[in-house]
């Protein structure tokens, strides 16, 4: 029942936007209309916390992996390449003034 119960809150809430405080003001909700015990609404709320940590960190490693694919695309370089030919230049424009 519980399976159940944790399915149709997911669908209903949208994993990645659930917080702590409404995870647990919709489980003391569901505790009261399901007479959940007090370890079973516990459980069911570190479940979501769980899962809705889980769909957070997919969708950040999604976006990180699709800006990657854009700043690629564009041609641009990463600050660490940018500071490494900036220095390489300095190097270079000392020799020639030497």
């Amino acid at each position: 029942m519980l399976e159940l119960l944790e399915k149709a809150v997911m669908t209903t809430i949208g994993v990645a936007a659930i917080t702590q405080k409404k995870a647990e003001e919709l489980v003391s909700e569901m505790k009261e209309r399901f007479k959940l015990s007090e370890e079973e609404g516990k459980s069911l709320v570190d479940r979501i916390q769980a899962i809705a940590k889980e769909s957070r960190d997919k969708v950040g490693e999604m976006a990180e992996v699709e800006v990657q694919k854009v700043v690629e695309r564009l041609g641009l370089v990463s600050r660490e390449e940018f500071d490494r030919l900036a220095k390489r230049v300095q190097e270079l424009e000392s020799r020639c003034n030497d």
